[in-house]
């Protein structure tokens, strides 16, 4: 009996050995892996948006290659445009200058992946707000600066009135942008036909529409009023009277950084309600005395609202001032005294005829 009995010892002896081991090795393990997962969470990964400008003392913002009106350098490379405003007075609500941002010129394909990646700290970009845009790359829409719609742009000596007369025409198109699929729904819906001429940038496209390689141009409206100015001749390229499409346009942040995400959605939030309240860039200073509490709210006189954000309670206040209010950057940059000429339309505020909405600041 004792050799059965000797074997059994041992390998009851083995299997606590093993056991214990695994648990002597287990928290060395757990430590292992923990680094790994911190890795992987996006929210950490990104959470520190707010700290990481202040300490770069620079705002990184994602801008198009050149489009009038929205955003556009000059031949000084001082970029203005409407998007440039937006981040101009992100700017000045985190590091209380409009002046400190580093813009980011990127084509249509290029914008998400720098945004995703890191590269830049907001896209603000003639980008429009879409479902799966919003679900499925990691991004968070902040908001609508600018409500639009995709339309057509043709040679004048085509006689052409309306999109519907455009079966079997060559349109010149902009890759990586939602314009492609609603081009296709709309002629498809139409029974008409079409041949897509693709090109990278706006640029190309417009270069394309220009020497002839198609008859038509298609893409956001305002974008194509924006085009037309690059013309040689504007005159000789007409703007159809037909919108496809809902094309909301605003800024945009990685997901997984709420505070990011708050600040950069009421700093837009506070011009529209800036407008609304009758505050600009010329009176912030004597407002500062208004007795009306969604002004002293706005104005940083009254409540915490900018220390909610993680800023200073003047937040506002410096963006306002620095870059004005809704109607101020609309009307400096596509309004009816620019070359773009275009009217507020739906993007008025809704107290005026328009859409223009911003939630209130209480």
């Amino acid at each position: 009996m004792k050799g059965p009995v000797v074997i059994v010892i041992a390998v009851i002896a083995a299997l606590v050995g093993y056991f214990a081991a695994g648990a002597i090795n287990k928290p060395a393990e757990m430590k292992a892996a923990a680094p790994a997962a911190k890795k992987a969470e996006p929210a950490k990964a990104s959470g520190g948006t707010l700290a990481a400008v202040k300490a770069k003392g620079v705002l990184s913002c994602g801008v198009s290659t050149g489009l009038p009106g929205f955003s556009a350098p000059d031949k000084s490379n001082k970029w203005s445009g409407l998007d440039v405003d937006v981040c101009r007075a992100v700017a000045a609500a985190v590091l209380g200058s409009a002046d400190k941002v580093k813009f980011t010129p990127l084509t249509a394909k290029e914008r998400f992946t720098a945004l995703q990646s890191g590269e830049i700290d907001i896209l603000s970009r003639n980008t429009t707000w879409t479902h799966t845009r919003d679900t499925s790359l990691g991004l968070n829409f902040a908001g609508v600066s600018y409500y639009d719609g995709q339309g057509f742009m043709v040679s004048t000596k085509l006689g052409v009135k309306s999109a519907k007369e455009l079966s079997g025409a060559a349109v010149c198109i902009q890759a990586g942008t939602t314009t492609e699929l609603n081009l296709a729904d709309y002629f498809r819906f139409n029974n008409l036909k079409y041949k897509s001429v693709v090109f990278d940038t706006s640029d190309q496209s417009v270069k394309g529409f220009e020497s002839g390689r198609c008859d038509v141009l298609t893409s956001d409206q305002s974008q194509l009023y924006a085009l037309r100015t690059k013309l040689a001749d504007p005159t000789k390229a007409v703007v159809l009277p037909e919108i496809i499409s809902k094309e909301p346009l605003g800024p945009v942040v990685r997901q997984g950084d709420d505070q990011w995400f708050n600040i950069v959605k009421w700093t837009l939030n506070a011009l529209i309600n800036a407008e609304e309240l009758g505050i600009n860039a010329g009176n912030v200073a004597s407002m500062k005395s208004s007795k009306n509490p969604s002004v002293q709210r706005v104005l940083g006189t009254a409540s915490d609202m900018g220390k909610k954000l993680g800023l200073g309670n003047d937040w506002a206040a410096n963006a306002i001032g620095q870059v004005g209010n809704y109607s101020e950057i609309f009307e400096r940059n596509v309004g009816k005294g620019t070359p773009l000429n275009i009217a507020r339309g739906v993007n008025a505020l809704w107290s005026k005829g328009g859409i223009m909405y911003a939630p209130p600041i209480r």
